[in-house]
């Protein structure tokens, strides 16, 4: 008899991708490396997510693409972008609750099997050298209260991520070489807590 392969779905924009890093070292790959090396059997990610995607554009993709019927686990994570184009955060959280659904939905239902990671703060970012940081943290810090409270609501997991990314204020390690997302060793931060969720979840 075959043991079964579990299936991970990530949503989300550059951060999900792990834009200017390799893609083994986004943090949906490094997840599974982490849960393969734990003795769960899974798949490769499959990853829904563009640089640049705000929560409008990821959900538009998902309505126009095939996916399997349902996964058993399904990450999200969006946001910066509606925050770095300065839209409004209603239309967001609009947005964010339509995408949440349509995740646990994509679960099989099952809401403890999605996991929403907050959105990382780019404020402390070389790349936001001439702009308000504290603007950017505390509008940052409005968008993750959504992606929280929705998350709540539903019963999915919620991970703060966005603590970890600030400290790439001092540890410049934290960054990739467009010194703007985040580095294979920020995301393995992130994997550890997504791993973390999943494999509890698994011994349940």
């Amino acid at each position: 008899m075959s043991k079964h392969h579990y299936s991970y779905l990530a949503l989300g924009d550059s951060y999900t991708i792990g834009e200017s890093v390799p893609l083994h070292e986004s943090f949906p790959y490094q997840a599974v490396q982490l849960l393969r090396k734990q003795g769960s059997l899974f798949h490769a990610p499959e990853i829904v997510a563009k640089t640049g995607w705000t929560s409008f554009e990821l959900a538009e993709h998902i309505l126009h693409t095939r996916l399997d019927e349902s996964y058993d686990f399904v990450t999200l994570l969006i946001g910066v972008n509606n925050q770095y184009r300065g839209l409004p955060q209603a239309e967001f959280r609009t947005d964010f609750e339509f995408l949440l659904r349509k995740a646990i939905h994509l679960a099989g239902e099952l809401s403890n099997r999605v996991i929403v990671l907050s959105v990382p703060d780019w404020g402390i970012t070389p790349f936001a050298d001439k702009k308000d940081r504290s603007r950017i943290a505390s509008e940052i810090d409005a968008f993750n209260r959504i992606c929280e409270a929705e998350a709540g609501k539903m019963h999915a997991h919620f991970i703060d991520i966005t603590a970890d990314t600030r400290k790439a204020a001092n540890d410049r390690e934290l960054l990739a070489s467009d010194k703007l997302h985040y580095s294979g060793k920020a995301h393995m931060v992130w994997a550890e807590k997504v791993a973390r969720i999943v494999q509890l979840q698994l011994h349940r």
